[in-house]
């Protein structure tokens, strides 16, 4: 074989090497090293879960990386809330089991205003908390509502029967726990006695307001 030819047998050797090896490259043959390929699975996750969202076109987006939102939770009920103490009753839920103390509180608002506007309960309401924080009064609301000679309507310690299905009662049970959880402010403030406007009692006692059909003092 002369030289030329020779030359010529080892340049077409080399060139079909380097065609060989560039077309491994572009197939993606390096991915069968392991660690090349884990290197190549981590960029692509990191990318699918850092890269901005192109325009929304409306299609489901899948996400290599988990999203965790979380579940929604009731509204706790806050102070101004509601534009209106009207509003505010309405938007509590209804009242499931009842301590017994709030099932005094209720009681002394459903037998003293259940026949009087909203705010009248609350403020009827607002008394009995009053005394009950009060180091005059007993210290629990079933304390202050059993106490003796203080409510008219419990009759030989007892409080009478409640009409549990009515719409007073139920608007008894949003007033307590209103004025339980100060969610409204009464315009009776730190009142603590109270007796209806048809009575005139002769009491030396600072009078604060009159609500529908009673009048409070401090």
């Amino acid at each position: 074989m002369s030289r030329k030819t020779q030359l010529a047998a080892a340049f077409a050797v080399m060139a079909m090497t380097v065609f060989t090896i560039s077309g491994a490259a572009a197939s993606g043959a390096f991915a069968q090293d392991p660690e090349t390929k884990v290197m190549a699975r981590g960029e692509a996750d990191t990318e699918a879960a850092i890269a901005p969202l192109a325009a929304d076109t409306g299609a489901v987006r899948f996400v290599s990386k988990e999203v965790v939102q979380p579940l929604p939770t009731d509204k706790p009920v806050v102070a101004g809330d509601s534009d209106s103490l009207e509003g505010l009753v309405a938007s509590l839920p209804a009242a499931g089991d009842m301590s017994k103390d709030m099932q005094c509180l209720a009681g002394a608002i459903y037998f003293e205003a259940r026949g009087e506007p909203l705010v009248g309960q609350l403020a009827v309401g607002q008394v009995i908390v009053n005394r009950a924080e009060s180091d005059k009064f007993p210290e629990s609301y079933c304390g202050v509502v059993y106490q003796r000679s203080q409510f008219s309507f419990v009759r030989n310690g007892r409080m009478p029967s409640i009409r549990t299905s009515s719409a007073a009662w139920r608007n008894a049970k949003a007033i307590a726990r209103i004025v339980h959880e100060g969610l409204w402010d009464s315009p009776v403030g730190d009142a603590l006695y109270f007796h209806a406007a048809s009575v005139r009692p002769n009491w030396r006692r600072a009078r604060i307001a009159r609500v529908d059909s009673h009048i409070f003092y401090r």
